[in-house]
């Protein structure tokens, strides 16, 4: 599936219950308070896979939203078809482990961040895991993905710049 700049793959409330991969392009995933703050849950590149596991396997309404970045490609995949194909193809069932294992890795230490590093530490431990991401991502949605105002990034970008 084809995706321009700036539409939607799925949004918070709907019913999708299919996985993508991307293929290329860059996707961002996000929770929308009900006063409409954006809170950024993570940002999708090339081979990776979103899909809301809520929606997907429980049947219940997305959790988040994702929407491209830049124009994207990716498959779609039928949850029940795919979890269905687990179950009869060992191979199959251990390329879902794998992604599920690096799904939830991404998503402990991204809690782990979280919960004991601080901004400033964040800021520079995503730097070193994925620097192509400030050429490709606003400012505002950095600093969403950090869990700080803009102004608060400005200052840590500032004081990072000058230790070089």
């Amino acid at each position: 599936m084809r995706f321009d700049a700036g539409e939607h793959i799925f949004r918070q409330g709907d019913e999708d219950r299919s996985v993508y991969v991307l293929q290329t392009g860059l996707l961002k995933a996000y929770y929308l308070s009900d006063e409409g703050k954006e809170n950024i849950k993570s940002f999708i590149q090339p081979g990776e896979l979103i899909g809301s596991l809520a929606a997907a396997y429980f049947k219940e309404y997305c959790s988040f939203s994702v929407v491209c970045l830049e124009p994207s490609v990716t498959v779609e995949l039928d949850f029940d078809v795919l979890y269905a194909a687990t179950r009869d193809d060992l191979e199959m069932a251990s390329a879902m482990v794998e992604h599920l294992l690096n799904f939830s890795m991404k998503k402990e230490r991204r809690e782990r961040e979280f919960l004991t590093e601080s901004a400033e530490e964040r800021y520079r431990m995503l730097i070193d895991r994925s620097p192509e991401l400030f050429d490709k991502v606003t400012q505002k949605d950095i600093a969403r993905y950090l869990g700080i105002t803009p102004v608060a990034l400005s200052r840590i970008r500032k004081r990072n710049a000058s230790r070089k």
